[in-house]
């Protein structure tokens, strides 16, 4: 039940969500009764993070619990898959409290429910999901506004929450309307920077609102597409063969380093050969020498219209 005038409620993941935290890049959930999801709250964590088994242990993954401490900023504790706890230190922004909570916490949240979070950006192509994945500046919300200047829908960008059906397909639920580009990505697309509130620590990547284009609905996932940098000229996609596939999604589950600690790498195996014999999974390499996320589009695009073809 809410149970504060300060509490906020939220619709995010598919999860209602109360917060003590303001939280502006999520829609807010006309909830006048009820029980939540998941509960945000500040609290004091010192005491805990003082029982660390070291100083430079800066996270404690148990299997009920994932705590970690970020220094300047606070301490985060994200419990049992419905709780995320949050000790602020030496008055910082909220702004940086946010960035955690959506990200890194969010993450331990879905892992906590068993639910794969993918790193990266999906969007919504013809009724399906195809999640962008790959290292960090690989170019996957840069792709994704690619496709949204194309009309397409955004699900998620930068945690994609997948989960398995009774019927053993994947089905990516739609995250927040909100992407994360760089001043080059904003500049490309024509996209004034001052239009836009930069993201804290890096003044030159900026949050983007995306609420006219962001799907609702939960969808299949069709396809995993990598994107890896190359010193290449050419741009070139190829498929990733079963077995690959394994280490694909694992490389790139959302702080892949929780599950040990968590005890779900059993889960993860048994979620991921779920789905390598589901989606399918391709390679798409990008030169790193000029802005191409135009033309991986059109590859893209190219290649899903094919694979429906030969289906």
């Amino acid at each position: 039940m809410i149970n504060s005038l300060q509490t906020m409620v939220y619709k995010a993941f598919g999860f209602t969500i109360f917060s003590d935290i303001s939280l502006p890049e999520i829609p807010h959930h006309n909830l006048e009764t009820g029980l939540a999801d998941i509960i945000i709250k500040k609290t004091d964590l010192s005491q805990l993070m003082s029982e660390r088994s070291s100083v430079t242990e800066h996270f404690v993954v148990k299997e009920n619990s994932i705590t970690f401490h970020v220094p300047e900023i606070a301490t985060f504790q994200i419990r049992n898959g419905n709780e995320i706890l949050v000790s602020p230190l030496n008055n910082s922004d909220e702004d940086y409290h946010r960035l955690y909570i959506l990200g890194t916490c969010m993450g331990a949240i879905l892992m906590q429910r068993k639910i794969l979070p993918l790193h990266g950006s999906a969007i919504a192509i013809d009724g399906k999901a195809y999640a962008f994945v790959g290292d960090s500046g690989a170019g996957k919300s840069t792709l994704a506004s690619a496709f949204l200047n194309r009309g397409y829908q955004l699900l998620s960008d930068d945690v994609i929450p997948v989960t398995i059906s009774a019927e053993n397909i994947p089905i990516v639920t739609p995250a927040y309307p909100q992407q994360k580009l760089w001043m080059e990505s904003l500049n490309q697309f024509g996209m004034e920077s001052d239009q836009y509130k930069p993201i804290v620590e890096r003044e030159t990547k900026f949050a983007v609102p995306v609420s006219s284009q962001f799907a609702n609905q939960q969808l299949p996932l069709a396809g995993i597409v990598e994107l890896i940098k190359t010193d290449d000229l050419e741009i070139s996609i190829t498929p990733i063969t079963k077995m690959a596939r394994f280490h694909t999604l694992f490389t790139h589950t959302y702080r892949n380093f929780f599950l040990a600690g968590a005890g779900l790498m059993d889960w993860h195996f048994v979620t991921s050969a779920k789905m390598v014999n589901n989606l399918s999974f391709y390679q798409l390499q990008r030169p790193v020498s000029r802005f191409t996320a135009h033309d991986l589009t059109e590859l893209i695009l190219s290649t899903i219209s094919k694979e429906e073809k030969v289906r």
